[in-house]
């Protein structure tokens, strides 16, 4: 991740920072998401009565894509130095756009929209995340992410 002076923050706003490497999405891993979130759908868990569906095969869930925003934006998002912790802040928006079919691969495209200092050495990050499918036109997502940084 690169990090900046908090004072700098502000020169990346409306700057495209980059994308992650792709990551295939396999069916481990949606079951493994279905499990801990007790979401069993068969269009996740079943590939037999999923290939029935309009989807042709199991897809991930649609909060497992988006939970996938953390890991994938390691290395790209821009932060202040001194960083002692990041949090989760929440959500400003999200479209699910399209589905993630199961062995897709994605990656993660992160906007940084918004720089705000809640209080001194605290920074509201707000980005736009748009997580693309390998081979696909349209996202499976686009989402407005806050991240908390304390220096």
């Amino acid at each position: 991740m690169p990090y900046v002076p908090a004072a700098e923050l502000n020169d990346y706003v409306g700057k495209d920072l980059g994308y992650s490497a792709w990551l295939t999405i396999d069916q481990a891993r949606i079951n493994l998401f279905a499990e801990a979130t007790d979401a069993f759908g068969y269009v996740y868990v079943d590939p037999v009565r999923a290939a029935d569906s309009p989807f042709g095969g199991t897809i991930a869930h649609g909060f497992l894509s988006l939970s996938l925003a953390s890991k994938l934006m390691k290395g790209i998002m821009v932060l202040p130095q001194g960083l002692k912790i990041m949090f989760n802040y929440g959500l400003d928006k999200v479209r699910f756009l399209q589905p993630v079919k199961v062995n897709s691969k994605v990656r993660l495209k992160i906007t940084l929209v918004e720089v705000t200092e809640k209080q001194p050495g605290q920074w509201l990050l707000k980005t736009t995340a748009t997580l693309e499918i390998e081979g696909e036109e349209k996202p499976a997502y686009i989402a407005e992410l806050l991240a908390l940084c304390v220096v």
